[in-house]
């Protein structure tokens, strides 16, 4: 298995020592594309049942030509970490890294409903997790979490800067014709062009991209299934 090869730091960690893991993990951060375009895109995506404090974690591989499914994984456990904006990946990575070790296929690509580098100290879920698994990565989230932008025209491929502290660090991207546009950043190993690209192209008649749109209904498949 794949993930057997990945070092993994500890989760159960007190806040500042959460700081300086992100500071840590941040210097790693790799923003060039890779030269082969994905043959496989996954989709990540967590779903939270509050009475009963669990998170359900799903991935969904697609072929990047078809967007047909591949395989579909997820796993399902009690956070360990409480929640504190920007400190969101220590709830939630350790069961989005229980459901990649569920995996037999390999992702080349991963986009995860959440943020790259749009994020306080630029380590946001999918750069956080892109860069421990060391794979080509994009966060596509459905709300700002910083940043300050102009609204993008309502027109399909739209777009507008995302800018933090001075820095580019994404785009508003409208998907679709007259709804509600995404926040697209790079985790790791991508461009913020390529990742816009990326999620455009994949964004078949929905706001959501394919990847994420199909993770969000297998986590909440999930989750209905094992609280019915």
């Amino acid at each position: 298995m794949w993930m057997k090869r990945v070092e993994i730091h500890p989760w159960a960690v007190s806040v500042q020592e959460a700081f300086r893991i992100q500071e840590e993990l941040r210097d790693r951060l790799i923003f060039e594309d890779v030269p082969d375009a994905p043959r496989t895109i996954a989709g990540i995506d967590v779903s939270f049942t509050r009475g009963a404090n669990l998170l359900h974690a799903a991935i969904v591989v697609l072929d990047s030509e078809s967007y047909e499914p591949i395989q579909a994984v997820s796993a399902t456990q009690e956070p360990i970490f409480p929640y504190i904006p920007g400190l969101l990946t220590f709830r939630e990575g350790p069961v989005v890294l229980e459901a990649f070790e569920r995996l037999t296929e390999e992702p080349d690509l991963l986009m995860f409903d959440g943020q790259g580098i749009a994020h306080p100290r630029g380590l946001g879920l999918a750069s956080h997790i892109g860069v421990l698994l060391d794979r080509p990565s994009i966060g596509c989230a459905k709300s700002r979490l910083v940043g300050q932008f102009k609204e993008p025209k309502q027109k399909r491929g739209s777009m507008r800067t995302l800018s933090y502290e001075r820095r580019k660090v994404g785009v508003v991207l409208r998907t679709k014709d007259n709804t509600r546009p995404l926040f697209v950043s790079p985790g790791h190993r991508i461009t913020v062009e390529t990742a816009a690209a990326r999620v455009l192209e994949a964004a078949r008649g929905y706001r959501l991209p394919e990847p994420t749109r199909r993770a969000h209904h297998e986590a909440a498949r999930v989750k209905r299934e094992r609280h019915a």
